[in-house]
Parts: C-alpha cells; structure tokens; sequence
C-alpha cells in the first residue's frame, strides 16, 4: 500500500522559513515525478513545485519562484520543499504528490494527507 506521510507545517510569521518533507512508502519512486500542491480556503489546489525523477527537471508556479526549493533523495524516497521568505498568502494546506508521468498539468497517482502552513502578517 502506498503512503506519502507529510511533515513539517506549522505557523510562522512573515519572513520566516519552514521545510516540509514527505517520505513514501509501498513501492520504489525512483521513476516517478514528486511535488507540492497548496490548497488555500476557498481556492482549488494548484501545483506549486516539482520535480522529475532524475532531479534534473523542475517546476515552479511564479508566485514562489525565487523563495521556495524543491529537492528529492531517492535513496529515502523522499521529497522536500524549502519554503524562505513566506508571505500570509502562502497559507495553505500542502500536499506531497507523486506520478508515474509529469505531475505538472497532470493529476497525481498519490496523494499526502495534507499538512497546514499558517504565516502570520
């Protein structure tokens, strides 16, 4: 079975920092595309970052171009993002994903459960 467990959301203030990780388990990913989607209240969940199995390909949505890293180690099979200089408009439930093919522009095959980023102004 499958699994993508998610950690490392919380609150912080304007300015500040946090890294999310998501470590998958059930299988090998070493294949497969992993990413980040945001959902904020009352939005849809958009893609914010990917990246291809081999590291070398990446996405980033514009607004956090420049702020944000996206980074993978397929001996842990495992994805992070490196969130710096978070504004309030980055508050958001994250979600790990992982596909078989591109991610961007293509829905996941696996889902995380979801972890809240809260940055107050």
């Amino acid at each position: 079975q499958v699994q993508l467990e998610e950690s490392g959301g919380g609150l912080v203030q304007a300015g500040g920092s946090l890294r999310l990780s998501c470590a998958a388990s059930g299988r090998t990913f070493t294949t497969y595309d992993m990413g980040w989607f945001r959902q904020a209240p009352g939005k849809e969940r958009v893609l914010v970052a990917a990246i291809s199995w081999s590291g070398r390909s990446t996405y980033w949505v514009d607004s956090v171009k420049g702020r944000f890293t996206i980074s993978r180690d397929n001996a842990k099979n495992t994805v992070y993002l490196q969130m710096n200089n978070l504004k309030p408009e980055d508050t958001a439930v994250y979600y790990c994903a992982v596909g078989g093919g591109t991610i961007v522009g293509h829905a996941p095959d696996y889902w995380g459960q979801g972890t809240q980023v809260t940055v107050s102004s």
